[in-house]
């Protein structure tokens, strides 16, 4: 049987901002693609992750400049997609989810309202046909009571009911593929395994693709297939997800060595020392 392509094809991507204090390069030269799996991109703050994947859906402001060799989705070369075609991917074929649903939800529409809106956006179904799919896709992201659900505002729902309405909203239109930045940051760890159990289930039986942005490797080498690690807005190594304790890079070696062991006793965390170096690589393949 023939290799599927991939959906996504990431080649020199660079994403740049103007600053009063000069051009801020936040992504130099990423190369990735994405097929229907759970690939993980993972470093520390201001690596440049989750400006590459706003890069994707051209999400990055009006002061970047975003460049490429090659962005293509299924065929469609993103660099030059017009703003119409962009807006037709945006939320229906390519979803973001974003870390924080207190600032991604609009206050003064219900949840209901909310979800039903993503799903009228891309679809020509009426208004009962887009509660009914809101509801069914509540119940799907394990929200008890989603009549209830439906008609509360987002205030006067917790940090990870939020997320997982969040979830549905970016769902409803069955897309192939999902970015996720950083969707379990502000929960506690029982709330995180529902979201990504959630996540996962989606995966396996939707067959999209999942680009899911972290800053925790332990979660990522759990949950993902792969892993794209990033310093300086560049990828420093590629890898399987279960080989993350065997990476070669010095940066990858570093960041793990970092984390608290539960057996560590009172010894002092490590503490990373960078090498200049890191930032002359050239972007690899993967």
């Amino acid at each position: 049987m023939a290799e599927r392509p991939p959906l996504l094809s990431i080649r020199n991507l660079k994403v740049s901002f103007d600053t009063p204090q000069g051009v801020i390069e936040a992504v130099r030269g990423v190369n990735f693609d994405v097929g229907q799996e759970r690939l993980g991109i993972v470093g520390e703050s201001g690596s440049g992750k989750s400006q590459t994947g706003r890069a994707i859906l051209d999400l990055t402001g009006h002061r970047s400049r975003v460049t490429a060799d090659k962005m293509e989705f299924d065929g469609i070369d993103l660099r030059n997609a017009s703003r119409r075609t962009m807006r037709a991917i945006r939320g229906d074929r390519i979803s973001m989810i974003m870390q924080d649903p207190r600032y991604s939800l609009n206050p003064v529409m219900t949840v209901g309202q909310q979800i039903a809106e993503a799903y009228l956006v891309h679809t020509s179904a009426s208004r009962s046909e887009a509660r009914e799919r809101t509801l069914e896709m509540l119940y799907r992201v394990r929200i008890r009571e989603p009549e209830k659900v439906y008609r509360l505002y987002p205030h006067e729902v917790s940090g990870g009911m939020g997320q997982r309405i969040m979830i549905a909203m970016m769902l409803i239109p069955d897309p192939d593929l999902i970015i996720a930045d950083e969707p379990t940051s502000a929960l506690d760890v029982t709330i995180q395994l529902q979201v990504l159990a959630i996540l996962d289930d989606m995966v396996r039986e939707r067959g999209m693709g999942l680009i899911f942005i972290s800053h925790d490797l332990s979660l990522v080498a759990s949950f993902c297939d792969r892993v794209v690690v990033m310093y300086g807005g560049q990828i420093m190594e590629t890898l399987d997800a279960d080989k993350l304790a065997e990476a070669e890079h010095p940066y990858t070696q570093a960041l793990m060595s970092c984390l608290p062991k539960l057996d560590g006793g009172e010894e002092d965390l490590a503490v990373m020392k960078r090498d200049p170096a890191w930032m002359d690589i050239k972007a690899q393949m993967i």
